[in-house]
């Protein structure tokens, strides 16, 4: 059995929203409704926060919610998820970032049972490099094999920043990858958090639609059914990788 582990990155420092992960909706940070989504695959889960003291507030949440932890460099990312694999034994992760609140735990585990069934070190496997899926309900699947290799040889500063573009862009030329979709595609929905906008997007969707109690499927067609919430953030531009 491989040991599979759920690795989130979060930090206090983000440009353009500081401390969005701790902002609260209804009573409770953001960072709460992320975790509890992603605890519904039933995978170890484990946070990778940086070493300022600003992040000091997220180690105490990890403690106060007994959650696994490390804490590594603000600028190199991708050492943060090495460190957290290798202190853990991880043979698979799934990489996902903090700013998601409503990202879809079930969907992640019939994910990994999918790139489990291939057996296949080599392989990628993601519903982000063929957008189907809204912004914000990002996951990627990867071996530590593929992950190592992105830490000995990834030398540009974006390499470290965003963690697996060395491994997507193939630049060893031997990944395999795999694509989870959906149709109809709906990849222009934002249900991430990058401005206030946004923020005001899921604070809307949990305290007036319990978005956190449901499905991705259901999260569409709430969508779907109202306009007037993707019109909340519907003008903010993703920041270029």
């Amino acid at each position: 059995m491989k040991n599979v582990g759920i690795i989130s990155q979060a930090r206090m420092t983000s440009t353009r929203l500081p401390g969005k992960v701790l902002l609260p909706i209804a009573g409770r940070p953001m960072l709460h409704y992320h975790m509890q989504r992603l605890q519904a695959s039933h995978l170890p889960v484990y946070l990778a926060i940086t070493t300022n003291q600003a992040d000091d507030v997220l180690a105490d949440f990890a403690q106060t919610h007994t959650l696994p932890y490390v804490r590594g460099s603000e600028d190199n990312v991708l050492s943060r998820y090495w460190l957290c694999a290798e202190a853990n034994e991880l043979d698979v992760i799934v990489r996902v970032t903090s700013d998601c609140p409503l990202l879809d735990g079930e969907l992640i585990a019939e994910s990994v049972r999918e790139y489990l069934r291939a057996d296949d070190d080599r392989l990628y496997l993601s519903n982000v490099l063929e957008r189907t899926f809204p912004r914000g309900l990002d996951f990627e699947i990867f071996s530590r094999q593929l992950l190592a290799e992105a830490m000995q040889h990834a030398t540009l500063a974006s390499d470290l920043e965003h963690v697996t573009p060395y491994i997507h862009q193939n630049r060893s030329g031997s990944v395999r990858f795999q694509h989870i979709s959906r149709q109809p595609a709906r990849s222009h929905y934002r249900l991430t958090v990058d401005t206030a906008d946004d923020f005001l997007l899921i604070r809307t969707l949990i305290e007036e639609h319990n978005a956190h109690q449901l499905k991705t499927t259901e999260l569409i067609a709430l969508l779907d059914a109202h306009p007037e919430l993707i019109a909340l953030n519907a003008h903010i531009e993703q920041k270029k990788v």
